[in-house]
């Protein structure tokens, strides 16, 4: 292949990804310019992408609607906690599964491809009674409990691919300088699962944090919604819907996994062996 026919084919792929990041974009630059929009400007033949007057009305009118502060609240807790669990979880069932291959490993592997074809259909009449039974509908420990099974099957086959990444023979050269097991687990191999920790945490927290369907059958009090099911509040009768608040509280929802992507991003892009240079 010459250079210029390389050059072509590297200038295609930038402008193929160009392409798609300005499709993904769109919808959230969208939202962003509803929410600076005022009512006038809404309801226009003719909109624009940069808002002609821009305003924070929305905002204010959406607080003062919605309990979205306290609706967050109860999201963060949630969505924090299944992700904490479920990486504690599934840490050291990843590191035995990948490290002690058997049938009961295979096992596993199919139980997770299995759970992920189930819809919340299905699963929703069953769990609803398991937790009338513990006591626990219309609490936010039992939404957790729920997120956290959800969210557990794919969190174990990515760290599974994670610790399948790291070379054994670390793990052997450190046994043969005397370390113990946990002293190899704490200190070699650890470091070098960060980013997949990480990236598993992240996967949870954003399932958890986006999801609807569980808390709107799970929790019945305003007090205890989270924020996508307080976010249907702003839709009326018909389909109608009051834009300009949906739009601003839409995008305070979207804030926090942005947020937590950008702090922690080089920590999932980082190097596997990186944590290895450091020990």
């Amino acid at each position: 292949m010459s250079l210029r026919t390389r050059r072509s084919a590297r200038a295609g792929q930038y402008v193929a990804l160009l392409c798609y990041l300005v499709f993904l974009a769109f919808p959230f630059l969208w939202l962003i310019s509803t929410a600076f929009k005022p009512a006038p400007e809404l309801g226009s033949l003719h909109p624009t992408w940069i808002p002609e007057h821009p305003t924070l009305d929305n905002f204010r009118q959406a607080f003062d609607e919605q309990p979205l502060l306290r609706a967050a609240a109860n999201s963060l807790i949630a969505a924090v906690s299944a992700g904490v669990i479920a990486v504690v979880i599934a840490t050291p069932m990843a590191y035995v599964m990948a490290r002690h291959r058997s049938w009961l490993s295979a096992a596993a592997t199919g139980w997770v491809v299995v759970s992920q074809a189930f819809p919340f259909v299905l699963l929703i009449i069953p769990l609803f009674l398991v937790l009338k039974h513990l006591h626990l509908i219309n609490t936010l420990w039992g939404l957790i409990m729920v997120y956290v099974v959800w969210s557990l099957p794919f969190a174990l086959w990515m760290l599974v691919g994670y610790v399948r990444a790291v070379p054994p023979e670390l793990e052997e050269a450190a046994a043969v300088d005397g370390a113990s097991r946990l002293r190899t687990l704490v200190s070699v191999t650890a470091p070098l699962l960060a980013p997949g920790i990480v990236a598993t945490a992240l996967f949870a927290f954003i399932t958890a944090w986006n999801e609807f369907f569980f808390a709107l059958v799970l929790l019945k009090t305003p007090e205890k919604q989270t924020l996508p099911v307080v976010l249907t509040h702003f839709l009326g009768a018909e389909g109608a819907s009051d834009l300009g608040p949906l739009a601003a509280a839409a995008f305070l929802a979207t804030l926090p996994s942005l947020v937590l992507f950008a702090v922690i991003q080089r920590r999932i892009t980082g190097g596997m062996l990186a944590g290895a240079v450091k020990s």
